[in-house]
């Protein structure tokens, strides 16, 4: 089906929305559709077309006079409204793989009859089958580190501005690299090309992630552990694993947090050469985990082991490029973060301060997030005036990225400040917000 045909995502809010996720595991049709209705704009004759129905009939649902009990009509409904399988009690919808990862014929140049040796025929005007019969010929190493230089160009520009005017380039790329994958290759220009495709869907489960779009964001990061698992790279398979736990910390599941980051934990130590950056990664990912449990000493010990393989750390040290992003100063102020989720805020303070004054100016995202934690950590020991100051300096950065991750420490910190609100210094925060930052300050409740 043409890009353009193919049915829209429901927004990502409708579709975690409780009462969307009740009314899909009752199969209650009537208030599913008033809620893709007023949530979505996809009004009852838009349903009709989408899920195979009649006007009338989906009218009759809305007011209550009939009901879709028949297994086809609700897998029509499932794919036409684009509702992932497990919300409505069905298998997974063959759309669910990102389409991006869903990997169709191309259209090929007739077959020549044996007998004839006449020149091979272009293919149709489709680009992917220009581009795959050029590469062909081209493809080699070179091209391998081509992607590589892009990757690594992507995340730059993630930190700086956001993932979501990046990801239709991403998933483009992403697209044009699994279909070589169809192609036969050597084995080492085959597996290059299985790694950049593990990595593309990482990163673009990652800005799905810092979009909070869970269930778009699950889905690559797990096509990228397939993607891994076929040239059996341990590593960036707990890299994935990694990345996942950390969404399951957002998501307030941290027993899966645990589960995951242990899982990750296991894959990289059964990997050749995995090094002490990556280990000391992993440690501070499960001291995440333990600290939203609560467990005191289990995020301490986590703590420490991070601590120790970071020191372990050589400078000719193997490491993937996926891990180089932690340096002293990430490995300080995520320690502060460890302290800061399990309530210290006394002992978090000064490391998050220290590491901010350390790190890198571009990463904006990244000092919006651990500014707002700072402030977090001032406002918890009482220190109004110099939390709404701190918080007043995130603005800038948060307000340069594009981030609902960012939005949500950023509402984190206001609501903290719901006690203080008519103070002055908390006036004037609200007014600088208000500012620099209009569509998120709308939202925010006074």
């Amino acid at each position: 089906m043409p890009d353009a045909d193919r049915p829209q995502e429901l927004p990502a809010r409708l579709l975690t929305d409780p009462e969307m996720i009740n009314a899909c595991r009752m199969r209650d049709f009537a208030r599913v559709f008033r809620l893709v209705k007023t949530r979505a704009g996809i009004y009852p004759s838009m349903i009709a077309r989408r899920c195979e129905l009649t006007p009338s009939r989906v009218g009759e649902v809305i007011a209550g006079r009939r009901q879709l009990l028949h297994m086809d009509v609700i897998e029509r409904i499932a794919d036409g409204l684009r509702i992932p399988g497990h919300m409505l009690g069905l298998a997974r919808r063959p759309w669910e793989t990102p389409q991006a990862l869903a990997v169709t014929d191309r259209e090929m140049p007739p077959e020549r009859e044996p007998e004839r040796h006449e020149p091979a025929s272009l293919p149709g005007p489709d680009v992917d089958s220009i581009l795959a019969l050029a590469t062909r010929t081209s493809l080699n190493g070179a091209t391998l580190e081509a992607f590589r230089s892009s990757i690594e160009d992507y995340w730059r520009r993630d930190d700086q501005h956001g993932g979501e005017a990046l990801r239709p380039a991403i998933v483009g790329q992403l697209r044009y690299v699994v279909g070589l994958l169809k192609e036969g290759r050597p084995p080492s220009i085959q597996n290059g090309l299985y790694g950049i495709a593990a990595e593309l869907a990482r990163l673009t489960g990652w800005t799905y992630f810092d979009a909070r779009q869970y269930h778009q964001a699950r889905a690559y990061f797990t096509e990228a552990l397939q993607l891994a698992k076929e040239i059996d790279d341990r590593q960036f398979m707990a890299n994935v694993l990694a990345c996942m736990s950390l969404q399951a910390t957002y998501q307030d599941k941290p027993v899966d947090s645990l589960a995951l980051v242990s899982a990750a934990q296991d894959q990289a130590r059964s990997a050749p050469g995995s090094t002490p950056r990556v280990l000391s990664m992993l440690s501070m990912r499960e001291a995440f985990a333990h600290a939203t449990l609560g467990n005191r000493d289990a995020t301490t010990r986590a703590i420490g082991e991070a601590h120790r393989q970071f020191e372990q750390i050589q400078a000719s040290d193997p490491d993937p490029s996926w891990v180089t992003y932690f340096d002293e100063p990430k490995l300080i102020v995520d320690t502060g973060i460890a302290h800061g989720r399990l309530g210290e805020a006394a002992t978090a303070e000064p490391l998050i301060a220290d590491a901010l004054r350390r790190e890198a100016p571009t990463n904006q995202r990244g000092r919006a997030f651990h500014t707002f934690w700072l402030a977090r950590t001032q406002l918890d020991q009482g220190k109004l005036d110099q939390a709404c100051h701190t918080a007043t300096q995130a603005l800038e950065p948060a307000s340069a990225v594009a981030s609902e991750r960012v939005s949500g420490h950023l509402r984190e910190f206001y609501d903290q400040l719901a006690p203080y609100r008519q103070e002055p210094v908390a006036l004037a925060f609200e007014a600088r917000l208000r500012e620099l930052m209009p569509p998120v300050s709308g939202s925010l409740h006074p």
